[in-house]
Formats: C-alpha cells, sequence, structure tokens
C-alpha cells in the first residue's frame, strides 16, 4: 500500500521530470530554429543558477559512486544541489539522497528516494552564511561538507 508521503514525493518527481523535460524540449527547439544554443541555457536548477562545486562520492576504497553538486544564484540569493549517481549507478534505479542547509542546520531541504537519473534539486537561501551540503549514493555512501560556499 503506497502512504500519503509516497504519493506526494512520487508527485513532486513527476512534476520536476515534467518541468526538466519541458525546459530541454524547448531549448531544444531554439536550437534547431535559431542555429545555436541560448546563450543562457537552463541547468537543472534554473537558469539563474551557476554550479560552483562539484564533489565525488565514494566508499571507503574510494570506489566512486555518485557526484555531489552545489549551484548557487546571485539574483535568487540560494544555493541548490543534486546528486548524481556515477558508475554502476549512473542510470540506474539505486537509492540517491541529497541535503542542503544553511551552515546553522536551518532551513534543511531533503530529497530522497529510489531515483535513475538524480536526487534533488533542493534549494536553501543563506545570505551571509555558509552552507552544509550531503549526497548519498547509494545507501550508506555519503559525502558531506560543512560550512562550504559562504555568501
Amino acid at each position: 500500500m503506497i502512504t500519503p508521503m509516497e504519493i506526494e514525493r512520487i508527485f513532486v518527481r513527476t512534476r520536476k521530470l515534467a518541468t526538466l523535460l519541458a525546459g530541454a524540449a524547448v531549448a531544444a527547439t531554439t536550437t534547431l530554429v535559431a542555429g545555436a544554443a541560448p546563450a543562457s541555457a537552463a541547468g537543472p536548477c534554473g537558469s539563474s543558477y551557476t554550479r560552483v562545486g562539484v564533489y565525488a562520492i565514494s566508499r571507503g576504497d574510494g570506489t566512486r559512486t555518485g557526484t555531489l553538486e552545489v549551484y548557487y544564484s546571485s539574483s535568487a540569493r540560494k544555493n541548490c544541489a543534486l546528486t548524481y549517481g556515477y558508475g554502476s549507478f549512473a542510470n540506474t534505479n539505486s537509492w540517491k539522497r541529497v541535503t542542503i542547509s544553511r551552515g546553522d542546520g536551518s532551513g534543511e531541504d531533503t530529497d530522497a528516494g529510489h531515483y535513475t537519473t538524480y536526487a534533488g534539486p533542493v534549494y536553501v537561501s543563506a545570505p551571509g552564511q555558509c552552507i552544509d551540503v550531503a549526497g548519498t549514493v547509494p545507501d550508506w555512501v555519503t559525502r558531506e561538507l560543512n560550512n562550504v560556499h559562504c555568501d
């Protein structure tokens, strides 16, 4: 039996995927019509976000299982994060989790579940503060960064 929380997560995930697919379709159409990619193509967090960090998620033996990406928008004054699978966990249904919060632990946003591509995006507004981010791929293989990307 599916719980109401699982239904909500499925709905949110489906909505995120639909938004990303619609953005990709618009970008592809723009490329075909204009003959070149748009100057400010939207990334996974939105058009105003720039990637500010990429971190490997690895097992204790050094085997990489995922990637944690952090983005920042100076106009929105928000950070965003996603966790992707890597190697045998890339493009496969596996446990993925991403968490972001202010450096003091407040404002936490988390997305987790069995996803094919990535967990997230998750967002936090932390003007004048550092952030904490964490990514997990698969269960129990986590990369945590505390007090990074200070605004």
